[in-house]
């Protein structure tokens, strides 16, 4: 069973977690600093999030927004919930196909390796928030 029932649920739970990255920006200062603008495109259900690190605040948009990304990311979402509950690796995933990426790679691990990071530790906050696993 998918652990996102519908794109509206997973705009609800990255909407919260990127407010509360946002709100911290201490360890995000690589990517605020970045100039780099990056597209997460989900698949199963359909989503996307641009993450823009041009200047501080963390800015974030839910749903398809026109222009350019720096770095694009496609994945499943139940993947990229997979890889930040640590029961999926993210190399793995990358080397098997399961993400594909439009840009510099090598730039874009570097710039938003913290911000993914914090991320990855606030997560499973809101997987207990919204049940998106049953006991």
């Amino acid at each position: 069973m998918a652990v996102y029932q519908s794109t509206e649920q997973l705009y609800a739970v990255m909407s919260d977690l990127f407010q509360e990255v946002a709100a911290n920006p201490d360890h995000i200062d690589e990517f605020l600093h970045s100039n780099m603008v990056v597209r997460i495109s989900f698949e199963d259900p359909s989503g996307e999030i641009l993450l823009d690190g041009r200047q501080p605040p963390l800015e974030f948009f839910l749903g398809p927004r026109p222009g350019k990304a720096n770095f694009e990311i496609r994945l499943p979402a139940d993947l990229l919930h997979s890889i930040w509950m640590g029961r999926e690796k993210l190399s793995a995933a990358f080397f098997s196909g399961k993400i594909t990426t439009k840009g510099n790679v090598f730039k874009a691990v570097r710039k938003l390796e913290n911000l993914f990071r914090v991320a990855e530790r606030l997560y499973p906050a809101y997987v207990e928030k919204y049940g998106l696993e049953s006991a």
